[in-house]
């Protein structure tokens, strides 16, 4: 897996080039509810599960946090679709 980079709203990583590779952005809504608004992974890399870990890393920052999650981006709202326990615990 490759090594991912936590900043307060953003999960990404990049190739020895800086080229980004996958990146998940989320935006504080509010001092108690981040926004998913961006999930992208290159397209050489689709079909690993690297969305769906960036994904896991998300929420789990959100629950160390205590923070609600708003889904607005397409995968976003398809993953809490699949993973209902963590939609019904983190989302508004």
């Amino acid at each position: 897996m490759m090594d991912f980079i936590e900043e307060s709203n953003r999960i990404y990583a990049k190739d020895s080039t800086g080229k980004l590779l996958a990146e998940i952005t989320f935006p504080k809504a509010d001092k108690s509810t981040i926004t998913i608004d961006h999930t992208f992974v290159d397209q050489s890399l689709r079909g690993q599960g690297i969305a769906n870990h960036l994904m896991t890393l998300v929420v789990n920052q959100a629950k160390n946090k205590n923070w609600k999650i708003a889904a607005v981006c397409s995968y976003a709202k398809n993953w809490f679709k699949n993973h209902p326990g963590e939609a019904n615990e983190l989302q508004v």
